[in-house]
């Protein structure tokens, strides 16, 4: 975990974990020439308690030369914001402050004093939870700069081998009011009643599971390199194809990487994976999840999108050429210039050239509306526009967006896609109008 030269930052709370770990690593600062610096984080939850930690941390530090910073938080407030549990939102901002200080003493690495307890303790709660074999694997002891050199020591030997009085008390560990804490005082007891081994056993068992599930997230890794089409602060979305032929338990590992890699997916739990898993292999094209928090997951024709983007409608508008138009919902412009009779028709998708004429203006642009139909250029009869944006593949959430621009009530175009037959240019086109849609691109 450490080696020669190293500057190490401990987290110091001046329970008897942390300061066990800083016993320790300032007994072995010489023998590998370490620089050790260490931070108290105030929580802003025990205000009674605070100041006298502080103190000893302070004071612990300065009679060993160790350098001390002390930083608070606001727990509260942070937990509102994000929508977290005290305890989650303790724990990020918590190690916001370690990569803080971190680099402000050009620390190599961060040593923290979770201890074997600790982990059995961690395991059980996902066990409870309904955790995977991820979950299980528990609190690795080494997570890129973060180590923990205790994780196989139980809490009785750290106990045995520290000094009475030489260390403080967390009063908020004595209360089972919290889950963990409720595991710790009423459950671990009790197993430990019965099987004194239970600790070692229990962290045993997750180092196996820790090794399996590195060779599961190479796997996952290797899949999923193939599987992003596209990602984003506020949506993912994944080629549809593989997606349907993965295997189950790699699959589910495959979306809780793809999700836990989107900052805005925070909602998303085990059971929302299950029924991602569900759309996936059962749902039809077009068929979506609606989750917690704002969070969409679309099964379209060739993707898989997780997002929490709004679902954009364009505004209806009046058009009247010679000029141009931002559609910013389509990210679009459209501009509209009167030609006589001329060729070059464009492509008909991003440009049409159609009879003015035939046309009565000023032209309306709006979204598609229920019961909308057109002739489509080329095919030659009628056509229900919903009929049209299903044999297109354009997904259900995109429709909205299209713009559909109309003379009087007549669909004379849907912009990107088709023109109408009926004003197609003729032999008898006298004035045409040239329709040109161009990409806004984001400043």
């Amino acid at each position: 975990m450490i080696s020669d030269d190293d500057h190490i930052l401990l987290g110091l709370s001046g329970g008897p974990d942390s300061v066990c770990l800083a016993v320790v690593l300032n007994e072995l600062k010489d023998d590998f020439n370490l620089s050790l610096s260490a931070v108290y984080v105030d929580h802003g939850l025990r205000p009674g308690e605070v100041e006298k930690e502080m103190v000893f941390c302070k004071k612990f530090c300065d009679d060993r030369k160790i350098e001390f910073y002390s930083r608070s938080v606001d727990v509260r407030k942070y937990a509102e914001d994000t929508g977290l549990n005290k305890q989650e939102a303790a724990r990020e901002l918590r190690y916001q402050v370690y990569g803080e200080i971190s680099g402000l003493a050009k620390a190599v690495l961060i040593a923290l004093g979770h201890n074997a307890d600790d982990q059995a303790e961690t395991v059980l709660m996902r066990l409870l939870r309904g955790s995977g074999r991820k979950g299980l694997s528990g609190i690795p002891p080494v997570r890129g700069n973060i180590i923990r050199p205790l994780i196989n020591v139980t809490k009785k030997e750290i106990e045995d081998f520290m000094v009475p009085d030489s260390f403080m008390v967390d009063s908020s560990n004595l209360k089972d009011d919290y889950f963990r804490n409720w595991i710790r005082l009423n459950f671990m007891e009790e197993i430990k009643s019965r099987n004194p081994s239970a600790v070692k056993d229990i962290c045993r068992t997750a180092d196996i599971l820790r090794e399996e599930d590195d060779y599961l997230e190479i796997v996952v890794t290797k899949t999923l390199m193939r599987l992003i089409s596209r990602k984003s602060d506020d949506s993912i979305e994944l080629f549809l194809t593989p997606l349907e032929t993965i295997e189950r338990p790699i699959l589910r590992r495959v979306l809780i990487r793809a999700v836990g890699a989107v900052r805005g997916f925070r909602g998303i739990v085990f059971q929302h994976i299950e029924d991602i898993i569900a759309l996936i292999k059962k749902g039809r094209s077009g068929d979506r999840l609606d989750l917690p928090k704002g969070i969409k997951v679309v099964k379209d024709y060739s993707l898989l999108k997780i997002t929490t983007e709004k679902t954009l409608r364009i505004s209806e508008c009046d058009f009247q050429p010679p000029s141009e138009i931002g559609i910013k919902e389509a990210d679009i412009s459209l501009k509209g210039v009167f030609e006589g009779k001329t060729t070059g028709e464009g492509n008909g998708k991003t440009e049409v050239l159609l009879d003015a004429g035939a046309m009565s203006f000023p032209l309306k642009i709006r979204p598609r509306a229920k019961g909308d139909f057109f002739y489509p250029l080329g095919f030659g009869k009628r056509k229900k526009l919903q009929d049209f944006f299903v044999d297109e593949k354009i997904p259900r959430d995109e429709r909205d967006r299209v713009p559909i621009v109309l003379s009087g009530n007549d669909i004379i175009w849907v912009a990107g896609y088709r023109a109408d037959e009926r004003f197609k240019v003729t032999d008898g086109t006298e004035k045409c109008l040239r329709l040109i849609i161009t990409e806004i691109k984001p400043k």
